[in-house]
């Protein structure tokens, strides 16, 4: 889901863009970032059995490749003032698409390895197990 931060500022000066707990759905314990990456970069390649989180590109373009098991689609990420909320269950794949880009997330979870499904197959069998269905 994309979400669109509140904005403010004019081009004379720049621009504040930013968004709450209350914006997103889900308190947030973590924040973290990639960088220098070259352009053509491919990172990711996991889903989380719990954790939320919401990414965003304040420089550059990634794309990020979601995929629930039965659909797959692509987002871009290249406008500071644009999130996308990356719920449980969603195995992620991330392309720099420019060098250099920065992928900032805040997460719902402090860093745990054990939250993380990280074999495609894996994923793949907790769909088919209903492991997401609430």
């Amino acid at each position: 889901m994309i979400v669109k931060f509140k904005t403010h500022g004019q081009p004379s000066s720049g621009y504040l863009s930013f968004f709450e707990d209350s914006d997103i759905g889900f308190p947030i314990k973590r924040v973290y970032y990639t960088y220098g990456a070259p352009q053509g970069t491919k990172r990711g390649f996991h889903a989380h059995k719990e954790l939320q989180q919401i990414a965003w590109c304040p420089y550059g373009d990634i794309t990020l490749i979601l995929d629930n098991g039965i659909i797959r689609e692509e987002v871009r990420l290249d406008k500071p003032t644009l999130g996308l909320k990356i719920g449980k269950g969603i195995w992620c794949e991330m392309i720099w698409n420019k060098a250099e880009s920065v992928l900032c997330v805040a997460a719902s979870m402090h860093y745990d390895e054990s939250d993380y499904i990280r074999n495609y197959d894996e994923f793949l069998r907790h769909v088919k197990e209903g492991y997401w269905n609430d």
